[in-house]
């Protein structure tokens, strides 16, 4: 068997049944468990991405970063490379999602008949 093609990133090792990064071939976690289980986890706040507030006017002032009380930035990074796998926009507290959940065994049969 060989590797699938999973997003711009990550490929699904079917024989090993494993998340790699497609960039350095790292394995990060079981294909299924959710690949952000496996990956670096850096919070960041939005004033590094968005810059501090400005001035526009004499009394008005432009905050584009998001509110850390209500919005917090999660990058998902591969152990191996460091190359950014994901970005997550979460409120505080809320638990990271579950983006791709694949049926392994349907993707191994589709992969054996399409061999064929």
């Amino acid at each position: 068997m060989t590797k699938v093609r999973a997003t711009e990133y990550l490929d699904i090792d079917l024989e090993k049944e494993m998340w790699c990064c497609n960039r350095c071939n790292a394995e990060l976690i079981s294909a299924r468990e959710p690949y952000m289980k496996g990956c670096l986890v850096h919070e960041r706040p939005g004033s590094e991405i968005y810059g501090p507030p400005i001035r526009v006017e004499k009394d008005q002032i432009v905050n584009y970063a998001p509110d850390p009380d209500f919005m917090r930035i999660l990058e998902f990074y591969c152990p191996n490379c460091g190359i950014m796998v994901e970005v997550q926009y979460l409120p505080p507290g809320h638990p990271i999602p579950v983006d791709i959940e694949l049926d392994i065994d349907k993707l191994k049969e589709k992969y054996l008949r399409d061999r064929r």
